[in-house]
Order: structure tokens, then sequence, then C-alpha cells
């Protein structure tokens, strides 16, 4: 049993929040400043009311990817705080571009960044919410995925609620597919209909991708406009080999994460293309990472999303590369691939604000997660609150 959270700053009628979001692909920040109105069917309608992006240094992307391959306590210790101040920074910032004071937010829903995610055992977000309530003056919702785990669930996707309650259809089933480090998607029935939805990660976003063109261009940090990749030939054999892979026929609900397409994985990546049965050129690894993404989406989806399931809306940084967008539509004929920003807003903004809908349901002292999309025993509600 939960006991539900305080009152102490009841909200408004159309209450607003910040959410901040760092994903694994490590490109930064992502602040979204966001109204939630009450619609007359007691739902929620989001207003974005200005969002920013602000990218990592090369020492801060630097810190966070050694931190998730090891480290000491001292630097644990020191990231974890640093990095509050750099979502503090975020946070400000999205707040000035909307003329926002800390006494017009109700709360600052902070995700933090993943160091580790073990579904079944444990998942770790730092950024120490405590700096940010300094900072800003303002309550902060963080730790969202830790109950969820505790509940015997996956920790993930926790979108899946924000899909169903935001981003549904009026007229029929919807695919929502984030492609940030991860992909993820979320299948919601239309908008009223009392149905649970399904979720599932996918494999590789655009993490994988960026890695590789790290590896292989260190000046580089991902396939920009996926010029790269447009000129590549994806080498199918090693597409092949990749995919044989249990992972992918695994019955949802199911996560996955930086440790499993991590800097080893990425480093065999492109040891496979450099030993394929053709000659491989850095455009053709990159196309064959890129293709990874787009095959693995179809994977999932042939097996595990219903054919009659045909609207899928790309959201995250990936909806930015259109070589991705382009074989990802190859790879999903029969189905109809939009992008978020074509029906909504800035689809970079959308976990930030998802993560904004969890802390007002928080706050609200509502469930927070999708038992049947994360495999939880049950609803909970998700999060830990610092009061400013």
């Amino acid at each position: 049993m939960i006991d539900t959270p305080s009152p102490d700053a009841p909200l408004g009628a159309s209450p607003i929040f910040i959410g901040l979001m760092s994903g694994t692909s490590l490109d930064g920040t992502a602040a979204a400043a966001v109204r939630f109105h009450r619609t007359g069917t007691g739902g929620d309608r989001p207003e974005l009311l200005a969002f920013a992006s602000v990218a990592y240094s090369n020492e801060q992307r630097t810190r966070l990817a050694d931190a998730m391959a090891g480290g000491t306590a001292r630097e644990f210790c020191r990231l974890n705080v640093d990095l509050g101040h750099w979502l503090a920074d975020a946070a400000a910032l999205v707040m000035q571009r909307a003329g926002l004071a800390a006494a017009d937010v109700a709360a600052v829903a902070s995700h933090g960044q993943t160091l580790w995610h073990e579904p079944g055992h444990s998942t770790w977000q730092i950024g120490d919410a405590s700096v940010i309530a300094e900072r800003l003056h303002t309550r902060v919702v963080h730790d969202f995925r830790s109950r969820d785990v505790a509940a015997h669930g996956q920790g993930a996707p926790l979108v899946s609620l924000a899909d169903v309650h935001l981003f549904a259809a009026a007229d029929g089933w919807r695919a929502l597919q984030n492609l940030g480090g991860i992909g993820n998607v979320t299948v919601v029935p239309p908008l009223g209909v009392a149905l649970p939805p399904a979720a599932f990660d996918t494999g590789p976003g655009c993490g994988v991708i960026d890695r590789v063109v790290t590896a292989l261009d260190p000046s580089r940090h991902y396939d920009a406009n996926g010029a790269m990749a447009a000129v590549g030939r994806p080498l199918e054999d090693v597409l092949a080999l990749l995919l044989d892979d249990e992972w992918y026929a695994r019955q949802p609900p199911k996560s996955t994460g930086r440790e499993k397409y991590d800097a080893a994985f990425v480093t065999a990546l492109i040891a496979a293309c450099r030993a394929s049965t053709g000659f491989a050129r850095d455009e053709d690894i990159v196309a064959t990472a890129t293709a990874l993404t787009a095959r693995t989406m179809a994977l999932g989806y042939d097996r595990f999303v219903p054919a009659g399931v045909s609207d899928v809306v790309l959201s995250g940084g990936g909806a930015r590369n259109p070589t991705l967008i382009a074989m990802i539509r190859s790879a999903l004929p029969l189905r109809t691939v939009r992008t978020f920003d074509e029906l909504f807003f800035d689809g970079e903004a959308k976990e930030a604000v998802a993560f904004a809908f969890i802390a007002l349901q928080h706050v609200r002292g509502l469930p927070g997660n999708v038992p049947a999309a994360t495999g939880a025993a049950g609803p909970r509600i998700l999060g830990t609150r610092t009061l400013p």
C-alpha cells in the first residue's frame, strides 16, 4: 500500500510542470515547460509552453559515459551533484523562455540520467534533486523507475501512461514509437476505449548509430541528417548476424538499455562490418547500424503489434534522421509512418512532457505506471518528492 502524497501545494485548474530528461544517447538534456489543461471528459491536454535542448560538452558526455562503465564512490558522488546543476540549468533556461517564475511551477519532473538498468533487480538514475530544488525553489519529483521495478516491473517503458492519456488517436489504434538512445513503442487504443495498451522496447534507437559514428570519427557525435547512412549500403550478412538474438523474440513486457548496446557491442558491429563479404566503407557501417534500428523495430512490430495498427508515429532524436525514417518506412510497408511533429509539437520534447505528466499523477496521488506495459504487480504512484 502506498501513502498518497500530501497536497502541500495544491494544483490549480491548469498546472504547469517542467519536465527534464537525459537519455541513453547522452546528447544532452531536454527541458519542457508544459501546461496541463483539464478536458471536458476529465482527461488532460498538454500545451507546450517552451522547450530547450541543451547539448552536453565533450567533458560532460565523457564523464557520463565513463560512469556507466565504472568509477569510484567519489566520482559517482560528484557526478550526481554536477548533473543536478546541469539539469537545473536546463530547467532555468526553459522557465526563462516561457516567462515563468518559481511560483508558477507546480513541480519539476526530473528523470535524471540512467547509469544502470537491470530489470528484475534494480535501476539507477542520478541527478541530485536537492540541487534542483535549491536552485529553482520548486518542488521536484524524481526517481520514477525504481518503484515499478520494486513491484516486479521492467521499470520501462514509462511513457506509456502519457501515450495513452495525451497522444491517442480518436479513430483507431496508434503505435507511438520513441527513437531515443533506445527504441520503445506503446500501442494505444483509441481515445475513450478502456483497453490496456501494449508497450515494449524494440531495441536500439539512435544510440548505436551515434556511437558507431563517434567510433569511426571522434569529431562527430551523430550522423547529421542521416547523411553518412544515405550514401552507404547496409551489409545484409552483418544484419543477419546481429538480428540472430533471442531477445528480439522474447515476449513483452521487456526493456533493454545501454548495458546491452554497449561499447563492446559497437566494437563487434564495426569489426563484423570490416570482416564482411563485401568491402565496408565507413558509410556502409553507419548504414548497417541505421538499418539495425529499422529492422529490430520491424521484428517487434511483426511479432507483437497487430497488423491492424497501421498508424505509426515517430518521436525522439531518431525522428530527425531522414535516412532512418526512410528505412523504417521500407521495413514497415503496410503501416503509415509519420513523425510526432506532424501531429502534436516538437517530438524531441515528448519524453520530457511524458515525465511531467507522471509527476502530475504523483502530485494528484494517482498511479504513473501501466502494469500491462511494464509487467509490474499493479498500479503504483511513481517518484519521490523533494520540497523546496
